[in-house]
């Protein structure tokens, strides 16, 4: 950004500080001049000159005053659409405004949200405070991050949308980000002890009984050490047992194992998933193999990335090999993960390398060039999904 531009984005800001002078004389401005400069820092400038001094002016104070207290680990959502009349500004937007502790994929996981609202996004700010509160939450200091960076940081957002003149409307969407706000919170905070379970797994796996090939557990194995190693972003977790229910095969929830968008509601006792699969489905969960099953969930992700999420499910033996249960992961495969090498990539390089085989062709061969060109471009997820046998035909 030049310095012509900085030095307009500063006019612009000490014109809104200007004016807030004059609405509270005598007052000491300095935590809101501070608290000013950053909130605008990375505003395009064209946002800020086609708003007048008194909307931004309003906007900030809204904001400032809004985010004033909160709760110790609680999110404040606020979505109301402001006139001149009742607030003193206006916008031709509906305005939403968060604070709430600053975490990663808050921007991406509200973004969606709105999106399945159906409304278009106009403009966002999103400045990081470092600040200090008390016991009740009040406000006492706020300075950017990178002044105070022992203090906690907060994520301060102000987006606006497409005008929302209902008021229910308004109010869903308001209901919808603190949903969503919470599945982030928990997957954040559930990422070190999903990624623990993630080992534990692991190492359950790999004292899997002799019943079961060798070369599979070390494979499934090497997998999940991959996912492990920033190919997988973990939002949820579980253990289920696998029990008789009406002489039918199901899975049942071990108590307080559930992690990030995963912890268990109440009354929750039975994977409603697993019971929704069909018969054949559900007998394939006693068979030893296959160790992993790696497949898309049926429900859409609400953190980071819009999409169904990817679902590892790690089966679970007994000293005897027999299947008892499973470890569930659910997550994103990230970005890495779909550009990693099929021949670096356990699972599939044993399914690849078997199509290979199968095809016969001359090593180094044209036709053999071809088929690795063809299985290295393969859709990732599908290639994670389809049977060998559906791939080699």
């Amino acid at each position: 950004m030049n310095a012509f531009t900085e030095t307009q984005r500063g006019e612009r800001v000490d014109a809104v500080l200007a004016l807030a002078a004059t609405r509270q004389p005598g007052d000491d401005h300095r935590p809101l001049d501070g608290f000013a400069h950053e909130y605008f820092r990375q505003v395009d400038l064209d946002d800020l000159t086609e708003r007048s001094v008194d909307d931004l002016l309003g906007a900030l104070l809204s904001h400032w005053q809004f985010g004033a207290q909160r709760n110790a680990g609680e999110p404040r959502v606020r979505v109301f659409s402001p006139s001149p009349g009742e607030d003193g500004w206006g916008s031709r937007h509906t305005v939403v405004q968060i604070v709430n502790d600053d975490m990663p994929f808050l921007v991406d996981s509200v973004s969606m949200e709105i999106a399945r609202h159906g409304l278009g996004l106009h403009l966002i700010i999103h400045p990081i405070y470092a600040v200090e509160r008390d016991a009740a939450g009040h406000l006492g200091a706020i300075a950017p991050r990178g002044e105070q960076r022992e203090r906690p940081h907060e994520s301060w957002m102000y987006i606006e949308v497409d005008r929302i003149v209902d008021a229910s409307q308004r109010s869903a969407l308001a209901a919808g980000i603190e949903r969503v706000l919470a599945d982030v919170r928990a997957a954040v905070l559930d990422w070190p002890a999903m990624l623990a379970r993630l080992t534990d797994a692991t190492q359950e796996l790999g004292h899997t009984p002799t019943s079961v090939p060798a070369a599979d557990v070390a494979e499934s194995c090497a997998f999940l050490e991959w996912l492990a190693d920033d190919h997988f972003t973990l939002l949820g977790y579980r253990r289920h047992d696998l029990v008789d229910q009406g002489g039918e095969p199901a899975l049942r929830l071990v108590a307080g194992s559930g992690l990030g968008v995963l912890r268990e509601r109440e009354g929750e006792s039975l994977s409603a998933s697993f019971a929704a699969l069909p018969p054949g489905a559900r007998a394939q969960a006693r068979a030893p193999l296959p160790l992993l099953v790696v497949t898309k969930a049926n429900t859409r992700s609400t953190v980071h990335r819009d999409g169904y999420t990817d679902y590892v499910g790690v089966k679970r033996y007994d000293d005897e090999g027999r299947v008892i249960g499973e470890h569930r992961f659910i997550g994103l495969f990230t970005s890495t993960a779909y550009s990693a090498r099929v021949a670096e990539t356990p699972l599939l390089r044993v399914k690849v390398d078997s199509v290979a085989r199968r095809a016969g062709l001359a090593p180094g061969g044209h036709l053999a060039k071809a088929l690795q060109h063809t299985l290295e471009t393969f859709p990732r997820d599908d290639l994670f999904q389809i049977p060998e046998d559906d791939l080699y035909q």
